[in-house]
């Protein structure tokens, strides 16, 4: 089965993170209960790696905040968009997020957050561990 992902990354201002924290864990239930299979977020710890650009440099955050990077797996491309439809009718979402983006210091600023939607390129090794390494 090929799975879709939504992949996102955005910067969190670290004195906020816990209440951060408190909304995303609310708000991956609500993609669990629409259908999604999977919701993650990591917090940036090894943003930096010499010869690329770390991602603080892309997302132009400041030393005071945390880099998030997270995603949510669907089944399909066409689960997603279902899915994806209606958590953003659930008026739990509303009532999570508006919070965390009242000035004058937003938790979450959606201007600077990137965003996107990827098919497979490679199979995970949960699809592979089934192929034989000779196989053509």
């Amino acid at each position: 089965m090929e799975n879709y992902i939504d992949g996102f990354i955005l910067p969190v201002p670290r004195s906020r993170l816990g209440d951060y924290r408190r909304v995303v864990n609310a708000v991956a239930e609500i993609w669990r209960e629409h259908g999604a299979l999977e919701y993650v977020e990591f917090e940036g710890d090894d943003l930096h790696r010499q010869g690329t650009r770390p991602f603080p440099d892309l997302l132009s955050a400041a030393e005071d905040e945390v880099i998030i990077f997270g995603w949510v797996v669907f089944e399909s491309r066409e689960a997603r968009d279902v899915i994806n439809r209606k958590v953003e009718e659930d008026p739990r979402m509303a009532d999570l997020i508006s919070p965390l983006m009242e000035p004058p210091h937003p938790v979450f600023d959606a201007p600077r957050m990137a965003y996107g939607g990827f098919r497979p390129l490679i199979p995970s090794f949960e699809e592979r561990a089934g192929d034989s390494p000779t196989a053509p």
